[in-house]
């Protein structure tokens, strides 16, 4: 699919972005370029190639899980203006 300056036209009102005409014709071939390169990767064999999250095999060190801060939800529900059964109650925002 070749992009012209008037599909970059229409595209940019329905973006609501203000692109001048000078900067389409630019605009579009730089497109076009985009649209190019993605039909020749496209092309490539990847029928044996495992999907993978990262091209490198690489794991992220990771710290012990420890609790470093003390529990206070018992003393923070004591001086709440209002709690029920170990929660909050706070006023309904949605109605």
């Amino acid at each position: 699919m070749a992009i012209d300056s008037k599909v970059v036209a229409q595209v940019a009102h329905l973006a609501r972005l203000k692109v001048d005409t000078a900067d389409s014709e630019d605009l579009s071939s730089r497109l076009n370029d985009i649209l190019a390169m993605v039909d020749e990767l496209q092309q490539a064999d990847v029928a044996d190639v495992a999907p993978m999250a990262h091209p490198l095999d690489v794991t992220q060190p990771l710290r012990e899980d420890v609790v470093s801060e003390p529990n206070i939800r018992d003393k923070a529900l004591e001086i709440a203006p209002a709690a029920e059964e170990g929660c909050f109650l706070v006023p309904r925002v949605i109605e």
